[in-house]
């Protein structure tokens, strides 16, 4: 993080480029020498004063905003074997173009209809790249900078322009020179500060989203990267040189949770497949990329909106004081897989209203409550075999938390399976939200477990303590040792700090493990107090 900005920029030294091949355009010294795509840097004071800025405890509405669709010339319409593209479609396509002003003003007008704050324009921009077979993410820039600007004349408050880097465009097939990007090195982290200088040089500074001055930027997950997705170093690089060519400001650096760095704040990609609330809440409306050749990712089914619903209900029953200021909506309109909430054929504006109505109550910090019959209950169980019993706790089954029902000593029970990726054996629990729902006080979590094959045992808990994994989602207890007695054995872990706001894979509060091996279990209690 930048404390003094000022004493970044005394230092000279510390920002100078490291050299690099003179002969290579994508040397640092090349690409910080590179004229950025528009005029808005070297910032004055009076256009620095131009930013209108939300403060770090404002709550605000975003969406990712796709400008690569080009009816006339079918880009992003048509598929290679001509094909339809899209899942869903726009009422007027052949209105449709990124480079027309007028798209994106009826774009933005029904952003603001929708209640979003904030848009994220997804960006595959890379430095060798302009005017190349990326141009879209290009020329598609000044008309929506031109739309946004004439609203503005008009009296109007279109929505602030942040900026997601899709960075895949830093693998070798995502940029037009077939450069693998390694984050670890000079050239690296000067590809990646050029790209953000890029952006932000071409938007005018009234229009940025930025919170306490910094514009955001929303980073896509950190596998494209050849190395240094780790390295703390790499982020700083670009906040100071950003301060250096901004007159001062820094960016918000809004990291997907693959990235290892440390950020300003983070979030996690697939909202459409689950719902998370890290740093940055990330709701969907479902998925279907199956016009997508060469796709067999699950369908996602909307169920008429009542997805929507339930996620935007789960997120407002977290308590205001402590649950994500930022909630941002995956997409606004990405029409190939299906996490469109704009105005299409498919649907209308039906998600445009529903969008409007729970942005404002997310807004306004309204908080609705669980309603459950275990609310006000002491205790919830969960015990497995034929006669077992879900009373408040519910066994949860998904990519690495594989189990089989099995039997053990004359009782029903389940046992962990292996992960075929990594050979991780989890099991992950869900606790009734009226049982415990958010800092309840402490709880007591009951395994009673087949005591063998020694090592140990842990749970990693949805916990208050922001200093562990993910804000808190994942928060180890202190591991148990097991013998290899061959016995039934109850092990209890006493949480003080749980929080249970459904926060781990599959919307569950907590997972237990056997240190990556087999782990038998044939009852789970929780205990309030």
């Amino acid at each position: 993080m930048l404390s003094v900005i000022g004493m970044i920029l005394a230092s000279a030294a510390f920002l100078a480029p490291s050299g690099g091949r003179p002969d290579d355009p994508l040397s640092e010294a090349a690409l910080l020498r590179e004229k950025p795509l528009g005029p808005y840097v070297n910032l004055t004071s009076a256009q620095r004063a131009t930013v209108r800025s939300f403060r770090a405890s404002d709550r605000f509405v975003a969406t990712y905003y796709f400008f690569w669709y080009d009816h006339p010339t079918g880009e992003h319409f048509r598929n290679a074997d001509g094909s339809d593209a899209l899942v869903d479609h726009p009422l007027d396509p052949p209105s449709v173009s990124y480079r027309r002003e007028s798209w994106h003003r009826k774009e933005l007008l029904d952003l603001m209809d929708a209640g979003i704050d904030v848009i994220v324009p997804v960006y595959w921009g890379a430095p060798p790249d302009k005017a190349a077979r990326f141009e879209g993410h290009y020329a598609g820039i000044a008309p929506l900078v031109a739309a946004a600007r004439r609203l503005m004349a008009e009296g109007r408050k279109p929505p602030k322009i942040g900026l997601f880097y899709d960075t895949s465009s830093l693998s070798a097939t995502g940029n037009i020179l077939g450069r693998h990007v390694d984050l670890s090195t000079p050239d690296g982290k000067a590809w990646l500060y050029a790209t953000i200088r890029d952006w932000f040089s071409a938007v005018p500074p009234a229009l940025w989203a930025a919170i306490d001055g910094k514009p955001i930027v929303f980073l896509y997950g950190a596998g494209s990267a050849k190395a240094g997705t780790d390295d703390p170093a790499v982020f700083d690089y670009v906040r100071n040189h950003f301060a250096r060519d901004f007159g001062g400001a820094a960016p918000y650096l809004v990291a997907e949770h693959s990235w290892v760095a440390p950020a300003d704040n983070g979030y996690d990609w697939g909202a459409a497949f689950a719902h998370k609330a890290y740093g940055v809440a990330a709701i969907g409306p479902g998925y279907d990329d199956s016009s997508v050749p060469g796709r067999t990712s699950p369908k996602i089914d909307r169920r008429a909106g009542a997805l929507y619903r339930e996620r935007w209900e789960h997120l407002l029953s977290l308590a205001p004081a402590t649950r994500p200021k930022i909630a941002i909506i995956e997409t606004w309109n990405e029409l190939h897989e299906g996490t469109d909430i704009c105005e299409t054929r498919e649907y209308g504006r039906t998600y445009i209203d529903l969008t409007r109505r729970y942005a404002a109550r997310w807004r306004a910090g309204a908080q609705t409550r669980p309603i459950s019959l275990f609310a006000g209950r002491k205790g919830a169980s969960l015990t497995f075999g034929p006669s077992g019993q879900s009373a408040g706790v519910r066994l949860v089954e998904n990519g690495d938390g594989l189990f089989r029902v099995s039997s053990a000593l004359g009782s029903g029970c389940i046992e962990t399976r292996p992960n075929p990726a990594n050979g991780e054996q989890f099991l992950y629990i869900d606790v009734d939200d009226g049982f415990y729902w958010e800092p309840s006080g402490p709880v007591t979590v009951e395994l009673e477990c087949l005591d063998q094959g020694g090592g140990t045992l842990a749970i990693t808990y949805d916990s208050t303590d922001a200093r562990a994994q993910f804000g808190g989602t994942y928060k180890t207890a202190p591991a148990q040792p097991r013998g290899d007695t061959g016995r039934w054995r109850v092990f209890s872990f006493r949480l003080t700090d749980a929080r249970f706001a459904n926060r781990q894979n599959s919307f569950t509060d907590f997972r237990i493990s056997a240190g990556g091996t087999k782990l038998v279990v044939r009852r789970i209690t929780l205990r309030k107090g």
